[in-house]
């Protein structure tokens, strides 16, 4: 038996790759696409919120248009991300559909989750399908990115969305059993790994190249992304994507695959990278109540609460929060920006809209974006 990583796990990054989407380039593996939508919707049901990450656009778009060798000019692939997007929704929403599951189809650049904005807006929307019931099926947005934005492969993006989304763990189902101490099509006396601390320098010199024709990735792209994970808390599991009820017989508890353990457990990874900023970009001051809300009773920060703003900062921006004699109390994630913040000051939430035209959030910061200091 594993630890108890995947059964305690309530929020799960599912990311599956090209040849096991496409069957080998094949086109659409209705049947497989059909078994992890099933699972996905026994998870949900099961109470946990899942996510899924597909590949497979450019090579069922390649199916679709004739080709059997991946172009290399960027709006070729581009052309063939656009055609085979719409086979790659449609079947994942049938199939979802079919298990009583809503779904939602969310396309991501670099781009979106460099720039804090888009990334809390990407964060925002895909905690809301959760809230709401709905799968979120995620893809890089090949059709839109060139070179110098690209992820490069979806084990990249998996990681970052488990990232995004603060995931328990994250699933990288692919075409091997899991992971080798050497490729194990070329070396017979290769060692299965079964358990490994995520982030082990000896993981990457085990890894070899790319793995296939149709996709990015390969062994060396899954210990990557499971590092990455990891620096947010979340393990990861890579197992073979046609292991019978694979997804259910993880979250039981049963040892499938290679687990990755993260060092650092997933609250603790948030609130050290936010003590760890040195360089904030602003502050906001808070009433005598709003000090006991926030540090004594671990609730969020109300606009109404804050007395005064200093500095010049962004949504998404780690800011401090002071207690009236100016002594730093927490700092958390701000919610809107500094110019934004100054005319909510003592307002309650249900103004925000009149006042600033929207609303992102109720709240200033969020308690689960908040790490006290003091």
């Amino acid at each position: 038996m594993k630890s108890k990583v995947l059964p305690d796990a309530r929020r799960i990054v599912v990311k599956v790759g090209s040849s096991l989407v496409t069957n080998e380039g094949r086109g659409l593996d209705e049947g497989a696409i059909g078994e992890w939508c099933r699972q996905l919707a026994a998870l949900a049901r099961d109470g946990r919120e899942v996510i899924m990450v597909s590949s497979g656009a450019i090579a069922e778009g390649m199916k679709r248009l004739g080709w059997t060798v991946r172009p290399h000019e960027i709006n070729e692939l581009q052309a063939a991300a656009a055609v085979g997007q719409m086979g790659l929704a449609q079947m994942y929403e049938t199939k979802l559909r079919e298990n009583g599951m809503g779904s939602a189809q969310v396309l991501l650049t670099h781009a979106d989750l460099a720039d804090r904005e888009r990334y809390l807006n990407a964060r925002s929307t895909l905690l809301t399908l959760l809230r709401l019931g709905v799968v979120p099926v995620i893809n890089e947005n090949d059709t839109v990115v060139n070179d110098e934005i690209k992820f490069g492969d979806n084990d990249t993006l998996g990681a970052l969305v488990a990232n995004l989304v603060e995931a328990d763990v994250l699933v990288i189902l692919t075409d091997q059993r899991g992971l080798y101490s050497a490729d194990p099509r070329k070396d017979p006396a290769a060692k299965f790994i079964d358990e490994a601390r995520a982030g082990e320098p000896s993981l990457e010199a085990m890894a070899g190249g790319a793995g296939s024709s149709l996709g990015r990735g390969g062994m060396i792209t899954k210990i990557l992304a499971a590092k990455r994970a990891a620096g947010s808390g979340a393990s990861t599991v890579i197992a073979w994507g046609r292991e019978p009820d694979c997804l259910l017989r993880l979250v039981a508890g049963e040892s499938i695959g290679t687990l990755l353990v993260a060092p650092t457990q997933k609250s603790q990874a948030r609130k050290r990278w936010m003590s760890d900023q040195l360089q904030l970009r602003g502050a906001v001051t808070v009433d005598e109540g709003a000090v006991s809300k926030v540090r004594d009773g671990g609730k969020s920060l109300l606009p109404i609460g804050m007395i005064a703003v200093d500095g010049e900062f962004s949504r998404g921006d780690v800011i401090a929060v002071r207690d009236p004699s100016g002594v730093e109390i927490a700092r958390g994630l701000a919610n809107y920006a500094s110019s934004e913040a100054r005319m909510l000051c003592r307002k309650p939430s249900g103004e925000i809209e009149r006042l600033i035209g929207y609303v992102a959030e109720p709240e200033m910061i969020h308690r689960t974006n908040l790490v006290l200091t003091r």
